[in-house]
C-alpha cells in the first residue's frame, strides 16, 4: 500500500482508499458527475450552469443543482432550466415548473405541453387550463375527447391551425 495525492485537495491518501478522507472526492465522481460553470455572469447567476452525474455533493453532503441563466442538470434552477427537475422561466424536465413548461408533468403559469399539463393555457394527455386541449381536458374552456367547447375550438384553431380542425372534425359526444 503506497500514499498518492488526492487529485482534489493534494493531501496524502492510500491509493487503496475509496474515499479522501479529507475532501470526500471519489474515483467515481470523476467518472461520473461532471459540473461546469461559466465564468460569464449574468444578474449574478452564471450564464451557463451544467451538472451532470452523481445526485450528491460528496463534500457537503448536499444535492448537487445546477442555478444559472442556462441551467441544465438532474435538478435545474434559471432562465431556461432542462432536467430532471427544471424550475424556471422556460423550464423543461421531467417535472418542470414555469412560466412556460414543457415536460411530463409540467405546470407553467402561462404555457403547459406535457403529459399531464397544467396552465392557463395547457396542452397534453391529461390537461386542465383556463384553455385546456388534451386527451382529458378540463377548464374554462376545454378541448378534448371528454369535452369540446365552442370558444376553445376557435382559440385553438386561431393559435394551433389546421391540426385543430382535424380534431374538429371527430365526432361530438
Amino acid at each position: 500500500m503506497a500514499l498518492v495525492n488526492c487529485s482534489e485537495c493534494g493531501k496524502e491518501i492510500s491509493d487503496r482508499a475509496l474515499m479522501c478522507p479529507n475532501c470526500g472526492f471519489t474515483k467515481a465522481d470523476r467518472l461520473f458527475a461532471y459540473e461546469y460553470r461559466s465564468k460569464r455572469e449574468l444578474f449574478g447567476l452564471p450564464l451557463v450552469h451544467i451538472v451532470y452525474g452523481l445526485g450528491l455533493n460528496p463534500v457537503t453532503g448536499r444535492l448537487r443543482v445546477a442555478k444559472g441563466i442556462i441551467a441544465i442538470g438532474n435538478i435545474a434552477i434559471g432562465g431556461l432550466a432542462v432536467g430532471g427537475l427544471s424550475f424556471g422561466v422556460v423550464s423543461v424536465g421531467g417535472l418542470a415548473l414555469g412560466l412556460a413548461s414543457l415536460g411530463g408533468l409540467a405546470i407553467g403559469l402561462l404555457l403547459a405541453v406535457g403529459g399531464m399539463a397544467v396552465g392557463l393555457i395547457a396542452i397534453g394527455g391529461g390537461a386542465y387550463g383556463y384553455y385546456a386541449l388534451g386527451g382529458g381536458a378540463w377548464g374554462t374552456h376545454a378541448l378534448g375527447g371528454n369535452i369540446q367547447d365552442p370558444e376553445a375550438v376557435e382559440f385553438f384553431k386561431r393559435y394551433l391551425g389546421s391540426w385543430v380542425e382535424q380534431l374538429d372534425r371527430m365526432p361530438k359526444r
